[in-house]
């Protein structure tokens, strides 16, 4: 396959429109015609915004001038999640009931984009409410995987996921607060940062400051891309602080961290009905990071079962008292089902349980940390199965449970406020393969800097998916 323009990723795209190959117009249309061309047949791309990007590429182009003063993300096509505000478009949540809630203004991490010029073309796919790691809603349809629309493409950020896999933009924004960003990562062979507690400032104007504790303690903003370069710099980008996020920390570096051998955690139990494409996938990565003169130690962590079950109590206990009511009033018959299930677990004493989860997340990260001196990533997997089919978390009380064991290490790092990097490592049955790399606190570029260890050996998986 001939390099399109589309296919370019952020580092290729602002590079060629710096050295004057492209304009901003010329990569902008091919995003557009790759949107128009590819979107019919997956639904990730629910607002179209191409008439705008379009022209703002032309302003853009009027005002390039020195390639070597552009800002890093200059003329570079994105998408965002329908659940972040960009000034005068929808924020939808996927619901009916939020068609009109127009943003007043941006939110900070979509600030911090348009600022390093980048060009959104497009809003895209999730769950309503952002609650579920699969891309289905009454409003939108679904969303589907581009290696096999018989699977999921994951959630809740899904249709960002689908739509930088498919080719549609450079990189796609979306959040995360139990996997939502790298499960969708995982199921289209893509890459993807979840930043720690605080490095991504969250907020939404058109919502307001008054968010639960889980939901300010727990979920992050971040980005999605083909490769792991591109992450980087896309994350660099969205890093900058704000006050308009009170947890938002300063920009940080984390230099003197060592870049050179280090010592690797592979869980010794890495869970129940653990899938052996999940199972070879971290003998894979292993072995390539071994070869690049880590070290690789398989060893006992503490229970994972409990950080699972203590994020259920904050987070479902944040849903009840402060989102149950408009879910029930304004969400379809799934999504009530799959909340009210797990709600109905909540003991009566929720807000003594409620406490109790908070106080013991702090005994819990100081455990993690002590062990992190020793082993600054720990190799885990994104999920236990492959892809899962559609609408897998529909079934009751014991289906949501068997789902939250599944993912088990995704919600272990939002419980931690833990930096995660997921990437692929290749495919079985034809479907897309990948690790999770998770890190300590503020060290997200120790993660990303391993993670391109693994792709320097694995390559780019969406290739062989344009490939098919």
């Amino acid at each position: 396959m001939s390099q399109e323009i589309w296919s370019l990723g952020i580092d290729g795209t602002a590079t060629a429109i710096r050295k004057k190959q492209y304009t901003c117009y010329e990569v902008v249309e091919a995003s557009v015609s790759r949107l128009h061309e590819t979107n019919p047949k997956i639904n990730a791309v629910t607002i179209d915004l191409s008439e705008q990007a379009l022209e703002q590429s032309r302003r853009l182009d009027s005002q390039l001038s020195d390639g070597d003063n552009m800002e890093p993300l200059f003329g570079v096509p994105i998408t965002l999640k329908e659940n972040i505000d960009l000034k005068g478009e929808a924020t939808t949540l996927a619901v009916e009931k939020f068609t009109n809630n127009l943003a007043p203004s941006d939110s900070p991490v979509v600030n911090s984009l348009k600022k390093a010029g980048a060009i959104i073309i497009g809003k895209t796919n999730m769950p309503e409410f952002g609650l579920r790691w699969f891309t289905e809603n009454p409003m939108r349809g679904g969303t589907k995987n581009p290696w096999d629309e018989t699977r999921t493409p994951g959630g809740s950020s899904g249709g960002a996921a689908a739509a930088v896999a498919m080719g549609i933009g450079a990189m796609a924004h979306g959040n995360d607060i139990g996997g939502s960003l790298r499960y969708p990562s995982y199921c289209c062979g893509v890459v993807t940062i979840k930043p720690g507690f605080g490095r991504v400032p969250n907020y939404n104007p058109s919502f307001g400051a008054k968010r639960p504790m889980g939901f300010q303690i727990m979920a992050a903003q971040g980005p999605i891309t083909r490769s792991v370069a591109d992450a980087r710099l896309a994350f660099e980008v969205m890093s900058q602080p704000s006050v308009l996020d009170p947890w938002s920390v300063p920009k940080t570096k984390t230099d003197g961290y060592n870049k050179g051998q280090l010592r690797i955690a592979v869980p010794n139990f890495l869970g129940n009905n653990v899938d052996p494409s999940v199972s070879g996938a971290i003998e894979k990565a292993a072995g390539i990071l071994s070869s690049k003169g880590h070290l690789i130690e398989t060893i006992d962590l503490p229970s994972v079962d409990e950080l699972v079950d203590l994020w259920g109590t904050i987070l479902f206990n944040d849903i009840r008292v402060f989102q149950l009511d408009l879910i029930r009033e304004s969400g379809s018959k799934d999504i009530v089902s799959i909340i009210d299930s797990k709600i109905s677990n909540l003991s009566k004493s929720s807000l003594e349980d409620y406490i109790m989860a908070l106080a013991r997340r702090v005994e819990a990260i100081q455990e993690w940390a002590i062990i992190m001196e020793k082993f600054p990533i720990i190799l885990a997997p994104v999920s236990l199965q492959p892809p899962l089919e559609p609408n897998g978390d529909i079934g009751g009380k014991d289906q949501y449970k068997k789902m939250e064991d599944f993912q088990r290490w995704l919600i272990m790092a939002n419980f931690l406020g833990l930096p995660s990097v997921s990437l692929p490592t290749g495919t079985a049955d034809g479907l897309p393969t990948g690790v999770q790399l998770i890190g300590r606190r503020f060290y997200e570029e120790q993660c990303l800097d391993i993670a391109q260890d693994v792709e320097d050996e694995v390559g780019l998986l969406v290739k062989e998916l344009w490939n098919k």
